[in-house]
């Protein structure tokens, strides 16, 4: 889905010196009220700006390790070959090189916090670096840092509703690259495995409905949810078409090995003559708190977005 933004336009014509002279270090805090608690979002310099926490009545709902596991967005193109996982994989946080330390091959851009929202412009790095594979899959790219940009903007409650974190996003294509597909994990989640409990809304009932491990992407939002329901997140992307655009859909992983689970928020493009460089935004909403509430939030959701 394409869209014209006057942040993105005015930053692509300054010269990244100067965007680095003003740009401060990436910690910041975001909170807003949520029922009895807060919901606290927290970005840190480490992951240029991607979101390392997300807490809400006494429970952390990111499972922040590496630069992967975040709250975070990446893209994965195909170069005109035939597409393979992480192979050409702009990433938000970082690369898979950068591990637990405490610098990201990304870059900052652009940063503006208000209390309860904030912007980002982030220059992704590629996951794997130069000469690195994936399983048996050799990297594409030729760098460590990639010409693609990630706009992203947040804000925790959404009209009435204050348990939805509104969360928007732009991929800006870079030119002087060929692409027929492009897979835009506008959003992930990594969190805790006491989210063991997977679940799918279906918008004509109202209800959630058990959901396998898969793993693999459904077409119906996904909830993750703790035993007893006290703490529960879900993701939903209103419909927004686009040519050559599909999905959302939406995925769920549990890694028992690395004890984390994960969802996502995938959108696809095809264009067997190219692939345009320029911007694809797309919107979601994050929903935390208690399971009935994200379910109700999620009831409320599809009536104001459909």
């Amino acid at each position: 889905m394409k869209t014209k933004l006057s942040l993105l336009a005015a930053l692509l014509l300054t010269p990244l010196s100067a965007l680095h002279a003003d740009v401060p270090a990436g910690n910041s805090t975001i909170r807003g009220t949520a029922g009895s608690s807060e919901i606290v979002i927290t970005m840190t310099t480490r992951l240029t700006g991607a979101i390392h926490s997300l807490t809400w009545n006494g429970r952390e709902f990111i499972d922040s390790f590496d630069h992967g596991r975040q709250l975070q967005s990446a893209s994965n193109l195909d170069c005109g070959t035939p597409i393979s996982n992480e192979t050409f994989n702009p990433t938000e946080a970082g690369s898979r090189s950068d591990g637990i330390g405490e610098k990201s091959s990304s870059r900052l851009l652009h940063r503006r916090v208000e209390p309860d929202a904030v912007q980002t412009l982030t220059q992704m790095a590629f996951w794997l670096a130069p000469g690195e594979k994936s399983g048996a899959n050799p990297a594409k790219n030729t760098t460590v840092l990639s010409d693609h940009l990630l706009t992203k903007r947040v804000r925790i409650g959404y009209k009435t509703l204050p348990h939805v974190i509104a969360y928007d996003v732009v991929f800006s294509l870079p030119i002087g690259e060929r692409h027929t597909h492009a897979v835009f994990e506008a959003l992930t989640g990594y969190m805790p495995p006491a989210f063991e409990e997977f679940r799918q809304f279906n918008p004509k009932t109202g209800e959630l409905e058990p959901l396998s491990d898969g793993p693999g992407e459904v077409p119906l939002p996904v909830v993750f949810t703790v035993p007893g329901g006290t703490h529960a997140i879900g993701i939903y992307a209103p419909p927004q078409p686009s040519p050559n655009t599909t999905g959302p859909t939406y995925g769920r992983f549990r890694f028992r090995a690395e004890k984390v689970v994960k969802w996502n928020c995938v959108f696809r493009v095809t264009d067997k003559n190219g692939i345009p460089p320029g911007e694809y935004a797309y919107r979601m909403f994050v929903i935390v708190g208690d399971v009935n509430t994200v379910r109700n939030s999620l009831r409320d959701l599809y009536r104001m977005e459909n």
